[in-house]
C-alpha cells in the first residue's frame, strides 16, 4: 500500500459498564499505526455504548458512507469485533468496502480477508450468543435472589446502598410512594371499567 492512504479509523465500545476512554485508547493505537505506515487519517469514526450486534450505529454507517463516496482508502480498526459482532453484518461491511474500493485492515488481524470474515465471524457470534446465555443466566439469578432483573418500572425507585464491605448493593427496588398512587388509580379505574 502506499504513503498516499486515506485513513478512518473507527472505534467502539459496546456498553456503558464499559470507559469512554475505550475509544480514545483505540483511536490512539490506530493513529499510531498509520503514521507509522506515513498513512493519512481524514476521519475518526466512534460508536459510543453500542453493542456489535447491530449495524444501526451511526458512527459505522457514516464510514460505510464515506466509503461508498470513495473518500476512503482504508478503514483501521483495532480488531474485527469492533467492526461487528454479528457475521452476517461482518461479512456484509466487508464486501460493501471491498466493492468500494476500501481495504479493511485491523491491528489484530491485519489486512481483512475473506478467510478473516468466515473464521472472525463464526467467532464473535459464537461470543455473543455465549454472553447473552451467562447474562439471562445472571438475570435469572438476580430474580431469584429478589433482586430487580434490571430496568426501572413506574411506581419504583432505585435503592442506593453500601453493604458492609463498602461495594455497591446493587438490584434493590423501593416502592415510588407519588408514582404508586397514579398506578393504584390506574388499576382501580381498569377494575371499575372506566
Amino acid at each position: 500500500m502506499d504513503n498516499s492512504m486515506r485513513v478512518g479509523i473507527y472505534a467502539r465500545y459496546s456498553s456503558d459498564n464499559q470507559s469512554e476512554a475505550s475509544i480514545d485508547d483505540q483511536v490512539r493505537i490506530c493513529r499510531a499505526r498509520a503514521a507509522r505506515e506515513g498513512w493519512t487519517v481524514v476521519e475518526v469514526y466512534a460508536d459510543h455504548a453500542l453493542s456489535g450486534a447491530t449495524t444501526k450505529r451511526p458512527g459505522l454507517q457514516a464510514l460505510v458512507g464515506d466509503a461508498r463516496q470513495g473518500r476512503l482508502d482504508v478503514v483501521l480498526a483495532e480488531a474485527l469485533d469492533r467492526i461487528s459482532r454479528d457475521q452476517e453484518h461482518t461479512a456484509g461491511i466487508w464486501k460493501t468496502l471491498e466493492f468500494a474500493g476500501t481495504k479493511l485492515i485491523t491491528l489484530s488481524e491485519g489486512l481483512v480477508s475473506e478467510l478473516h470474515v468466515g473464521l472472525r465471524g463464526t467467532m464473535n457470534a459464537m461470543f455473543l450468543k455465549d454472553l447473552a446465555a451467562k447474562t439471562h443466566r445472571g438475570l435469572a439469578g438476580r430474580v431469584e435472589a429478589g433482586k430487580s432483573g434490571g430496568g426501572l418500572c413506574y411506581g419504583y425507585r432505585v435503592v442506593r446502598a453500601i453493604d458492609a464491605r463498602g461495594n455497591p448493593v446493587r438490584g434493590d427496588r423501593a416502592i415510588h410512594s407519588e408514582e404508586a398512587l397514579v398506578v393504584d388509580r390506574i388499576f382501580k379505574m381498569f377494575s371499575s371499567g372506566t
